[in-house]
């Protein structure tokens, strides 16, 4: 009894502390007074904030199935953030997903239970009436539980679950309604892309462990077994694992982070296997890389990963390897980001040969490395987001040739250059690409041709397509 009494008390208590000042000093509750229904346009679209977090409520992973989660998120404005008013009468609203066309309810009328979406219908508990806070906010109140719309826990983290809870007034379940624009019919929208594009599509493609048979891993020497076996294989990892050194990832395998899976001390070195997948994972505080790919690795896909606070790259890439895409990853918190060629005298072994594609990757406050390049030709970095990068962006060196183009770059004073440190110039070519208080960057000679086909998403548009679906968590597996 007491495990489910403790965090409600808490829970109180935050709201009593946050509003005491107010209070007189024989005060014991909170009242909140009957609020008029705020105004809202039916016919435009809403981004909601939350005012203690600062963060938006979002439609996690792009969900388009009935119970999809709705938590919440770094605000991007992209479309699975998105809500429209739907009137149902007497004062009520359905809250109706851009993305999805489905809308706002709750299961039941328990505290703390998950919110979800649903395909609209009748039922009160997808109707939702809007009672006034203080700064203009407002608490999103349910027809069905009489309950508020409510960050559990007081949560600032990526993720956090959005629920219902008895209608406390808290900071955590007051909304600030940002009004984006109107149109009742959502342009078209596909979400983030999921499937392989770019280098590793070549040379046979990349289907990782295919068809084979699922294992799933929740410790260390587990993990390190299923890597190393030479079979075929498709790897689940749940849960957080403690590891060091680097574990070696044989030919033939798919790398499935469950939710919240995450990799911690050690790091995946690919040493001249083949035709491998690595997606979904969160890695932290690596001891050397992260994901190293090494003497003639092919047909490899690095796919919606998260790196922070490791020691060296997140994603290295040398030593003849070659057809690899690198797409949809986050980097923060760290320096060396994205390496590809590791040494101006390994051109024997490099020349022909690191054709690598970055797109869609969120370099995010990281210093520099993104990627720097030796000798491939043509690398191909599209679409990826660049915020608040300390160092440089991507650096063309050793007769490299890197085609630069559809970035948004923000924040970023070197967003790219020929030459870095004592490595001589490559080529680099750039195009409509996107800059906010950024430079200019440097360009010089000329870059091979692509020869995949691509879509390359409107530049100015890049801040929000990533941000609202690079990194671990924000796809399903």
């Amino acid at each position: 009894m007491l495990a489910d009494v403790k965090p409600r008390l808490t829970r109180r208590l935050a709201v009593l502390a946050a509003t005491a000042v107010a209070l007189p000093a024989a005060a014991v509750a909170v009242t909140v007074a009957p609020a008029a229904a705020a105004t809202v346009d039916t016919g435009a679209y809403y981004v909601f904030v939350n005012r203690h977090s600062g963060k938006a409520m979002d439609l996690w992973n792009w969900s388009t199935n009935d119970g999809g989660e709705i938590r919440q998120f770094n605000r991007t404005d992209a479309n699975n953030q998105q809500f429209q008013f739907v009137d149902v009468g007497s004062g009520y609203y359905q809250l109706r997903n851009r993305h999805s066309g489905k809308v706002v309810t709750v299961p039941n009328s328990n505290d703390g239970v998950q919110v979800t979406q649903v395909t609209a219908s009748s039922d009160t508990k997808q109707h939702w009436r809007l009672a006034d806070s203080a700064n203009g906010d407002v608490r999103f109140v349910n027809r069905h539980s009489n309950k508020a719309l409510d960050l559990w826990e007081w949560s600032t983290a990526d993720g956090a679950m959005i629920s219902q809870y008895a209608d406390l007034d808290g900071a955590n379940q007051r909304w600030q309604l940002i009004r984006l624009g109107g149109g009742s019919t959502p342009p078209p929208n596909p979400g983030p892309q999921t499937g392989l594009v770019g280098w590793a599509t070549q040379n046979g493609g990349t289907t990782g462990g295919g068809n084979a048979g699922t294992t799933t891993v929740t410790n260390a020497s587990a993990l390190t077994s299923a890597l190393n076996s030479s079979s075929a294989a498709v790897i689940r990892v749940s849960g957080t694992i403690n590891c060091s050194g680097m574990l070696r990832v044989r030919s033939n395998k798919t790398i499935l982070g469950n939710s919240g899976a995450t990799i911690v001390g050690c790091g995946f070195t690919i040493n001249g296997d083949r035709n491998v997948i690595i997606r979904n994972l969160t890695f932290r505080n690596w001891s050397d890389d992260a994901i190293n790919v090494e003497q003639s690795a092919t047909n490899i896909w690095i796919d919606h990963n998260t790196f922070t606070a490791g020691y060296d790259g997140a994603v290295d890439i040398k030593r003849g390897s070659d057809f690899i895409t690198v797409s949809w990853n986050r980097v923060y918190g760290h320096d060396k980001s994205m390496l590809l060629g590791h040494s101006d005298s390994n051109a024997s072994q490099d020349v022909g040969r690191l054709r690598v594609s970055y797109h869609h990757n969120w370099f995010d406050g990281s210093n520099q490395r993104h990627p720097r390049v030796r000798f491939g030709n043509p690398v191909h970095v599209y679409n990826n987001y660049y915020s608040n990068v300390r160092g440089y962006g991507v650096a063309s060196t050793m007769n490299a040739g890197v085609l630069v183009e559809g970035n948004y770059f923000e924040n970023t004073p070197d967003p790219y250059h020929l030459g870095e440190g004592s490595s001589g110039p490559g080529s680099l070519v750039a195009r409509n690409n996107h800059f906010v208080n950024s430079g200019s960057g440097q360009t010089g000679g000329s870059v091979a041709g692509i020869p995949y086909s691509y879509t390359l998403d409107t530049p100015s548009n890049v801040k929000s397509i990533v941000t609202g679906g690079a990194g671990a968590g924000r796809i399903s597996v």
